[in-house]
């Protein structure tokens, strides 16, 4: 994982962006926070595990339905399968050496 702190590079009204190998954070602060790299480290484990062209493919596909559904783009966001499981479990700093493979699917 590489922590990237540079405000410019995450849009506004977000915290971070995964990309594997890296985690660009808006601010520099974040770094710190384990709660926040631990749930940027949860996306960085669905794209290994999916492959990064397909993470994004479906990440893509998800909040597309759910803007077409919900008409929200917070709530669309919200409901991508991958950010469900990362919500859930970024506060459990343990969380990824018990993780099961795929287990994003039962979100």
């Amino acid at each position: 994982m590489i922590l990237i702190a540079k405000s410019f590079l995450v849009p506004k009204g977000m915290v971070g962006i995964t990309i594997w190998p890296f985690v660009l954070l808006r601010n520099k602060s974040d770094a710190s926070n384990t709660v926040v790299v631990n749930h940027e480290r949860i996306h960085l484990r669905q794209q290994i595990e999916l492959g990064i062209i397909l993470f994004f493919i479906i990440y893509l596909l998800e909040y597309g339905i759910g803007l077409l559904k919900y008409r929200n783009h917070y709530i669309a966001y919200r409901n991508i399968i991958f950010e469900r499981e990362a919500y859930a479990k970024e506060k459990d700093l343990s969380y990824l050496k018990q993780r099961s493979f795929w287990m994003f699917l039962r979100y």
